[in-house]
């Protein structure tokens, strides 16, 4: 049985329960020719299969990044499908495997920007986490200016998250500029909650 026989659509599930099982299946007998046919069908003229695929593929890369990073030129032209699902289902997997390809997804980030700013909040979630991610290796420092972009427009319910996650690779002139932002916004923040987070990371910040 292929791995596409196995995908939740054509066993008439309506849940990702059969998604998940497949993909642990996958990743715990290290079966790259069921990724690959995965990668190869997201291009089905079934969107169901291809929504099936998105969702296994980054279950798999998830659980074992190696698996699926061969395949990150595909997931960052998935990053430009006017599918929502296929778009922010691509961001997913490759925040699961920037490790593993951090040259080329740092090479991308123009696109990625751009599929953050006009995307959904899990898309922007993920870009946020690529983005930490590169900033805290030396060789990709420039990814720290582009996160300090994406808080700036940041819904509140995202700021502290995204706040948090710059914290821990903020140094130097960038832990200033990080700074100046967080103070400027959060006295903006209506929720007591997400308000009080901010603040926490000021002060570990100040110190």
């Amino acid at each position: 049985m292929s791995a596409i026989d196995k995908l939740a659509s054509a066993l008439g599930h309506r849940d990702e329960k059969p998604n998940q099982e497949l993909a642990q299946d996958i990743a715990a007998s290290n079966d790259k020719a069921a990724v690959k046919e995965l990668v190869d069908n997201l291009t089905n003229k079934n969107k169901q299969i291809q929504s099936d695929c998105i969702k296994t593929l980054y279950e798999v890369a998830t659980l074992k990044p190696a698996l699926v990073a061969p395949h990150v030129s595909t997931l960052l032209t998935l990053l430009q499908s006017k599918n929502n699902r296929m778009q922010w289902g691509a961001m997913t997997a490759l925040s699961a495997i920037v490790a593993e390809r951090p040259a080329e997804i740092y090479a991308a980030l123009p696109g990625i920007m751009d599929s953050a700013t006009a995307g959904s909040v899990i898309t922007k979630d993920h870009a946020a986490y690529i983005l930490s991610y590169l900033s805290s290796q030396k060789a990709y420092n420039g990814a720290f200016d582009l996160l300090l972009e994406l808080m700036a427009d940041s819904p509140e319910n995202q700021f502290p998250s995204y706040a948090e996650k710059a914290a821990a690779h903020a140094e130097g002139v960038n832990k200033s500029r990080l700074l100046d932002l967080l103070r400027d916004r959060v006295g903006k923040i209506e929720s007591e909650t997400k308000r009080k987070r901010v603040e926490k990371v000021i002060r570990k910040l100040s110190k």
